[in-house]
């Protein structure tokens, strides 16, 4: 069974993406567009302190009045990070964004965090894992591929 380290070498570059818990929402926001990611680590003097997603955005930003440039961070952000080893199988790190409602998880080996893997790229592991078995399914139910 593939695991979340498979996912991480896959990917080749697992560049962290952090924004220190003092800066404001549209700092973080304008940081995730330039990487081109839903979430970032949020940090206090380097040490990680929480995660801000687009989801934390859509539940305590604009809707409770909070505007981007003047919200601070560390004052939305999500506090209790789920967060998984490289040796965590695929399907184990999906059973908690489905347990835990959430959509990223940082990626903690040796005390230090080496990644993020996103409900979008287990979901393509996964897919990839299981690629094989799909197509013997398919040749079976269209009777091809069976010595015809």
């Amino acid at each position: 069974m593939a695991t979340v380290r498979k996912l991480l070498d896959e990917k080749g570059e697992t560049k962290i993406h952090t924004i220190a818990a003092n800066e404001t929402v549209y700092q973080a926001l304008k940081a995730m567009a330039e990487a081109n990611t839903g979430a970032v680590l949020v940090t206090d003097n380097d040490k990680i302190v929480g995660i801000f997603t687009e989801r934390d955005y859509a539940r305590q930003g604009e809707v409770k009045g909070r505007t981007a440039k003047d919200t601070i961070v560390g004052d939305v952000m999500t506090k209790q990070m789920v967060m998984v080893r490289p040796e965590t199988t695929l399907q184990e790190a999906v059973e908690l964004l489905r347990k835990y409602r959430v959509r990223h998880l940082p990626v903690l080996e040796n005390d230090k965090v080496v990644g993020m893997v996103s409900i979008r790229g287990l979901a393509e592991g996964l897919l990839e894992e299981h690629k094989g078995t799909i197509i013997e399914l398919e040749n079976y139910i269209l009777g091809t591929g069976y010595g015809r």
